[in-house]
Order: structure tokens, then sequence, then C-alpha cells
């Protein structure tokens, strides 16, 4: 299977299963989730490797200011907090609070610290500093488990991990996981998403996908994972959080590369979730809707007349969709530009815009409650 990391808007995921004579292909449309009851969180990663992002790293400057030196590093971080929390606060949280926490702090960086439940006026005005104590590792299942369990009893979890780095708990994050997983299946658990969001060139793809990709031996799906440099809007968070029985439109068209219908939506609906197969080898298919054709392809570098376009467009700070209106639209939160005077030129790359600048340790059981 290969989840293709550049997708043509509205898609948000795509998924393709190779076969010998057929191609299957797996993908959603993006869309706000609608879930009753939502609880969220953020958590900020607080490790010691962050601190330049805090503005906390001033080890670059060499010279006294009144010689034009290199300026102090800004907080790039407070921007990406206040659009994620107020975002999750103003759109998907049932209590219209967003709790947002520090994780990797600490000895080890074994601990969490707690910012507190913001709603979306009080997170576009934060300033998220610095934790009071970086941590000295990336220890990532301490967060989790404040979530699981402080919002056991919600009757679904959202939540998103941010990080620079490595981390140094995979295993234990795994074990977890799994365990978490089946509890959700048989269920004495209610259901959770968990987001990983890398920053940085220092970031360990190879462990988010093993996170994203993890087999818990059921058909719960707990991780996804998004690098801050390829994301298009913010919605993209919520590419794997898809309700199978949504529609997004009356009808709709799907066609192979060669034209052939492949199937019609015609009286049922355009669903959000697509599963369909493809001639082996077809290096994309189109999607019909709202008299516009959307060409999504199939492998890495593949050129068409949607990607092609989407290239050709100018950057713009508001976005401009490929496809006409769905019914019930998404409005696309786009994500201002980040500062550019750090080492890291991922986040300067990055074509989103996040706006002006302006714990203890846990064990494993998951039977333990937390309020």
């Amino acid at each position: 299977m290969a989840q293709l990391k550049n997708t043509v808007e509205p898609f948000g995921e795509v998924n393709v299963y190779p076969g010998s004579r057929t191609t299957r292909v797996v993908a959603t449309i993006l869309m706000k989730p609608h879930k009753e009851g939502a609880q969220t969180g953020i958590a900020l990663d607080g490790s010691g490797s962050m601190r330049r992002l805090y503005g906390q790293d001033d080890s670059s400057r060499v010279l006294s200011p009144i010689f034009g030196g290199p300026k102090k590093p800004s907080n790039d971080i407070t921007p990406v907090a206040q659009k994620l929390c107020a975002y999750l606060a103003r759109n998907i949280d049932a209590d219209g609070g967003t709790t947002c926490v520090y994780w990797a702090v600490g000895p080890g960086g074994s601990q969490i610290e707690v910012v507190g439940d913001l709603t979306a006026e009080q997170a576009e005005r934060h300033l998220f500093g610095p934790p009071t104590d970086f941590g000295t590792g990336t220890q990532l299942l301490p967060a989790v488990r404040y979530f699981t369990e402080r919002f056991r009893s919600a009757p679904w979890g959202f939540y998103v991990f941010i990080t620079d780095g490595e981390l140094h708990d995979l295993e234990a994050v795994i074990d977890y996981s799994k365990r978490l997983a089946r509890e959700i299946a048989s269920g004495r658990r209610n259901p959770v998403k968990f987001v990983l969001i890398g920053l940085g060139t220092d970031v360990n793809e190879y462990q988010m996908t093993e996170l994203d990709d993890l087999d818990t031996g059921t058909e719960i799906d707990l991780w996804d994972h998004k690098l801050a440099s390829e994301m298009r809007v913010l919605e993209e968070i919520f590419a794997e959080v898809v309700d199978r029985n949504a529609r997004i439109a009356d009808n709709g068209r799907l066609y192979d590369h060669q034209g052939r219908l492949i199937r019609d939506f015609s009286g049922s609906g355009l669903p959000a979730y697509l599963e369909f197969e493809v001639p082996a080898g077809a290096p994309y298919f189109t999607l019909e809707v709202n008299g516009h054709r959307i060409q999504q392809p199939l492998a890495e570098g593949v050129q068409t007349a949607s990607t092609q376009a989407a290239a050709r467009a100018p950057v713009s700070p508001a976005p401009v969709p490929v496809a006409p209106p769905l019914a019930q639209p998404v409005k696309e939160e786009v994500l201002d530009a980040l500062p550019v005077d750090i080492d890291d030129s991922e986040w300067r790359d990055l074509p989103l815009e996040f706006g002006t600048e302006e714990q203890q340790k846990t064990d494993l059981d998951l039977d333990q409650h937390k309020d």
C-alpha cells in the first residue's frame, strides 16, 4: 500500500493498493467532522530541541545588535498553537474549549505541563511561551495517556501532537495504542483519533509512518501523521476522520484514465469515503462533480491537468478551491506564513498561513481514570 503525499483538492488522503490486474484505491474528501460530545486537545513538544522554535536559543548571535548582527530567534510556536487551538475549540470541541499541554518536559522528557482549556478567543490571544522545564528526552506516551484518561467518558476525542524530532518511547506508545484499539473495538472505550504533526528537518518520519500504519489487530485506526511542509489547509488533520455515510454532493462520477466510467453516484449522492478499482498501472483517476473534473494522480510525480493547474496557481492568502463548492462545504482555514528568521527552512516553505506572532508520569494501565 502506498499513501500519496501529494493529493489534489478536495481529496484529503489517497491510498493505493497495486495488484496484478487492478489497483484498489481508497480516497477521502476533506470535510470537518461533526461528532456529538467531542473533546479536543493539542500537545506541544517541550523537549530541549524545541528551544529555538520557542525563541530561547540565542547562540546564533555573535555580534552586538548595534552592528546589525543576526536577530534573536522569534517564538514560532505561538502562531501555530494559536491557530490550531482556536480552530479546534471553535469548530470541533463540544464545550468550545480545547485543552492545551506541553509534553516531553522535565527529567527524561517524561512529564507534561498543562496550559489549560482555552476557548477560540483565548487561544488567539494566548502567548505560548516555552515550558517551565524543557525535557531531556522526548516521551509521547504521558501526553497520550493524559488525554485518553482525562476525557475517558467523552463520546469521541481528537488530539494533535506537535514535534520537531524523534520519539524516545515509540515501543511503549505502540504497545499502549494496540491495547487501546482493542478496548475501543470491544466497546469498552470510546473512539479517539491522534494526529502527529512534524515540523523541521529533524523529524523522524519513519517513526510517524510506523504509528500511522500501525496494525492493531482490529479495524481501529488510531493514528495519522502530517508533515507541516506538505500541508495545504488545516482541514487536512481530519483526512482520516471520515463518516462513510456522509454525502457531500447530490451526484458525482468516477472515471479511469481512459475515460471509462468506474462509478456513478447519481441518485445515491457522492460519499466522502471512496473505494474503487482502476486498471493496474493507471496513472490517475478523475472525479466529476457539479460539472467540474478533478484528476488525482495515483503515483508521485504524475502530471495531470489538475496538478499542472495547481502548480501554476499564484500564491494567495485566501484558499483557491480546485473543485466547486460541495454540499455543506468545508470553510478552509488557511494558515499565515511563519516568521522566516530561523534556520529551519521547512517552516519558511510551508504553504500555509498561521497569522501574526503575538504530570505527572503515569503507568500503562488502561483502566486507570484521571479526571
